[in-house]
């Protein structure tokens, strides 16, 4: 993961990834995870996402990871919420608050013991924003520190050939590799991305159910 390509990305504001609504695929499909108010939930590559801010509004405790101290920060800012921020290890920050933990630094150096007990995982930006090379990688590092949770996962398909990711195309063939051994995927609506990306590239983007086996 190329830290030193999403800080530029922060510090130029070229965030055209940052949704600026709650993602409608999250609304629609966040039942099916049948999580009780409390619940703790992993959002893995977070940036500023407004969809934390609907978790929270739910009654979710949510805990994230992101590479730019930048995007935290304005997280917490557009929150109205004063983190209490802590060294975690030697390349982590931790940012906290009333059912809200965002560690600061590369997922790969967060730990099972770091992130604690989670319930479920919403991953709307994280895989695709990953080259194929470390993929599988981060599957079964999130795997890992998650205990093997239920997942709702978000991907856009599209012909890799007309632009360059990220956000990077992910097809179900790549979600069974990555996921086939350890999770029943089942597959919850494609919906076709308006105006395309990038310049108008046809697009659909897919929600997906993962459920342990």
């Amino acid at each position: 993961m190329d830290a030193q390509f999403w800080d530029m990305k922060w510090q130029k504001n070229q965030i055209g990834f940052h949704l600026s609504a709650v993602n409608p695929l999250l609304v629609k499909y966040f039942p099916v995870l049948e999580l009780k108010e409390g619940a703790r939930i992993f959002v893995p590559l977070c940036g500023k996402t407004l969809d934390i801010h609907w978790l929270l509004q739910r009654g979710m405790k949510v805990v994230g990871v992101e590479l730019s101290q930048i995007a935290v920060e304005q997280l917490f800012s557009e929150l109205g919420i004063t983190p209490q921020i802590s060294q975690v290890a030697s390349n982590m920050l931790c940012f906290k608050a009333e059912n809200l933990n965002i560690f600061v630094g590369d997922i790969f150096a967060l730990s099972r013991a770091l992130l604690g007990c989670v319930q479920a995982i919403y991953d709307r930006a994280a895989l695709v924003a990953l080259p194929p090379a470390m993929r599988i990688t981060y599957a079964e590092h999130l795997i890992d520190i998650s205990g093997k949770v239920e997942q709702l996962l978000v991907t856009l398909g599209y012909d890799q050939s007309c632009i360059a990711g990220p956000p990077f195309s992910v097809t179900q063939q790549d979600i069974q590799r990555y996921y086939g051994a350890d999770y029943a995927i089942m597959c919850l609506d494609n919906t076709s991305v308006a105006g395309g990306l990038k310049g108008g590239v046809p697009a659909t983007e897919s929600v997906w159910l993962l459920k342990p086996e």
